[in-house]
């Protein structure tokens, strides 16, 4: 199967269509089953897109996800304040935590 890219993507596109913003210059070729390739061909036809346009929105949309903590988050002042104090206290003990981790792992009896 080859897939094409070059898609601006601005983000979560579930149930809206992608509307390209350059051309599709650059290309992803994938290596799968029979049985793979038959379910996205049939999810496709379901979602009445060409396979190549429902893997690249399914990719993208994945991506996204996965990529969504790791970008820039903002909070306001106060919050912000909270945040690095936070991050600067140190560590709580948690009694439990300890007497759990004193305990014998089962994989050790």
């Amino acid at each position: 199967m080859t897939m094409s890219g070059g898609l601006g993507y601005g983000g979560g596109t579930r149930g809206r269509r992608m509307v390209p913003s350059q051309l599709r210059s650059e290309k992803l070729d994938l290596r799968l089953t029979p049985t793979a390739k038959q379910t996205l061909q049939r999810a496709a036809a379901a979602a009445q897109r060409s396979v190549s346009d429902f893997v690249l929105e399914s990719a993208l949309d994945s991506a996204a996800e996965t990529l969504a903590d790791r970008r820039v988050f903002e909070l306001d002042p106060q919050r912000w304040e909270a945040f690095v104090a936070a991050l600067d206290a140190p560590p709580q003990t948690d009694v439990r935590l300890r007497q759990l981790l004193n305990e014998p792992s089962v994989f050790e009896t």
